[in-house]
């Protein structure tokens, strides 16, 4: 059991590093070969990021764990509003009132409440994913003619300058390029063939299910990197950053990564999870409405409760 634990914990540290180290490689290949900055933040640092999530899903599949699968992206999803959210504000007051996410947050209800349609179907097969990637595709297109309208109009214009970019450098050689890209596709499947193994095995020795590690352990190691990120932007006082990145993952995870793991093969989708786990994701994103619509920042006592929260909800999984 031992040796599974630190399975589990290698491949997540491999997982992260690899992630980031790809996103740094694609960010930089994309801008050094004249692909702009607006589509190389919504598709390849969008994707990149998303990286570990869509291995571990597509490796739970091969490995005949798919309960694994789903259960990461629900559990990442509840994580990433009640703990994401929840942690960074106990540290500092987020002032997610002066932030215009309204548009973002509606479409992550969308994508919710489409993939909850989607799993009282029994299963997540290719129909599913298909429905679920071209919304995506929906999606991607909308946020990139919204962004050049405000650029033509001259409101609210997103920067132009790279550095705004996630891993951009604009002096970044080639040589160090390849090298990150090379790390990234060699480590990205290692980490998560160690993670999904050393998971399964802990799963068993404890006698739950695979869909419950996934919505606890899994959930929270891949939440990890969002979980570091707001927690800058919250002391750097840039409320937006921290909203925009939990909503932004939100929709990649269920809309591209059980997408796209749904055509490699079908997830089914345990009962329990239609129960209880699928409306607890859906609970956490409707508790988002007051900051996002009725202008409330989540200071620290919101910040207690919404970690407590989730405290709760591992601990009923469990």
């Amino acid at each position: 059991m031992i040796m599974d634990w630190v399975y589990t914990g290698l491949g997540l540290l491999l997982l992260l590093l690899a992630g980031d180290s790809l996103v740094k490689g694609a960010v930089n290949l994309a801008l050094r070969i004249g692909v702009p900055a607006l589509i190389v933040s919504l598709t390849i640092v969008a994707f990149g990021t998303s990286a570990p999530e869509l291995l571990i899903s597509v490796q739970a599949i091969w490995d005949g764990v798919p309960g694994l699968a789903l259960g990461n992206v629900v559990g990442s999803n509840t994580a990433n509003v009640l703990l994401v959210l929840g942690v960074p504000a106990l540290l500092a007051v987020m002032h997610t009132g002066e932030c215009e996410t309204r548009d973002s947050y509606l479409q992550m209800i969308a994508a919710s409440i489409l993939f909850i349609a989607l799993a009282f179907r029994g299963k997540f097969d290719w129909i599913s994913g298909l429905i679920l990637l071209a919304a995506l595709a929906a999606m991607l297109l909308h946020a990139g003619l919204a962004a050049n309208a405000h650029r033509k109009n001259g409101v609210n214009a997103p920067p132009e300058d790279v550095d705004d970019l996630e891993g951009a450098d604009p002096d970044l050689p080639w040589p160090k390029i390849t090298l990150f890209l090379v790390l990234g596709i060699i480590g990205l499947p290692l980490g998560a063939s160690l993670l999904v193994d050393g998971a399964s095995n802990i799963a068993r020795d404890f006698g739950v299910s695979e869909t419950a590690i996934g919505l606890t352990l899994v959930a929270v190691g891949t939440s990890l990197p969002e979980l570091a990120t707001t927690v800058m932007a919250a002391l750097r006082r840039q409320a937006d950053v921290a909203l925009g990145n939990v909503i932004g993952s939100n929709m990649f995870n269920l809309l591209a990564i059980i997408g796209v793991a749904s055509l490699v093969g079908e997830i089914p989708v345990a009962a329990e999870v239609l129960r209880f786990d699928l409306w607890v994701m859906l609970t956490s994103s409707l508790i988002l409405f007051p900051f996002v619509f009725l202008r409330m920042d989540i200071n620290r006592t919101r910040g207690v409760a919404l970690t407590a929260l989730y405290i709760a909800y591992i601990w009923s999984v469990l």
